[in-house]
Formats: structure tokens, sequence, C-alpha cells
């Protein structure tokens, strides 16, 4: 499909640059939206940051375009969804002296 913009003025070139980026944004967090959806608050969820060892926590809060994931040691992680994956039952993942389930417990998720 081919679009001549010729016929438009620079103003209203301007004013379809904005709605085509609005909606871009749009679609943008439909998508992340989509994704948060598989996940619920109080899933055990892993993720790996660059240059970081793979961290697991506990999706604690749906953000706008991210979710809260919070670790074991208390460390808050604002993290797109697209970078989430399952981690293991919060009764086999152990880290140093507390895990998962002894997390959720104290945040009042089951």
């Amino acid at each position: 499909m081919k679009i001549s913009l010729d016929q438009f003025t620079e103003s209203e070139l301007i004013d379809i640059n904005h709605k085509i980026v609005e909606h871009l944004r749009f679609l943008n967090q439909k998508r992340a939206h989509t994704k948060m959806l598989a996940f619920k608050v109080g899933d055990c969820v892993s993720f790996k940051p660059e240059g970081h060892l793979p961290i697991v926590g506990i999706l604690t809060r749906y953000n706008k375009k991210t979710v809260t994931v919070i670790t074991n040691v208390g460390q808050h992680w604002n993290v797109s969804p697209n970078f989430l994956r399952r981690a293991e039952s919060p009764e086999k993942v152990k880290h140093g002296k507390a895990n998962v389930h002894t997390l959720k417990m104290k945040l009042g998720l089951k």
C-alpha cells in the first residue's frame, strides 16, 4: 500500500505523526498488558538482568508497563513482562537463609 503525503500541510503531517506515535504506544502497552496477564500476583517468577545472574522473586504488583517483583532479600525490581519466566514452585526455590515461600507468607500471598 503506497501512501502519498504530498497532499498534507505541515500542520496536518505533524498531527498525523502524533496520532501514529500515540497509536504505536497503545499497541506496545496492549502487548505488554497481554503478556502481564500470563502471570498473576503471587506467582514465583524469574528474569535475567544483563550482567547479572538470574533473579527469582514474587510478582507483587502490575504497573502500567511493568510488573513489580520482590526478591527474598527485599529487592524491588520493575520488570517488563517480556523478560519474565515462571520459576520453580516457591517451596523448591531457596536462596540463602530465606526462601520464596517465606517471602510470600510475609507479603500475605498464598
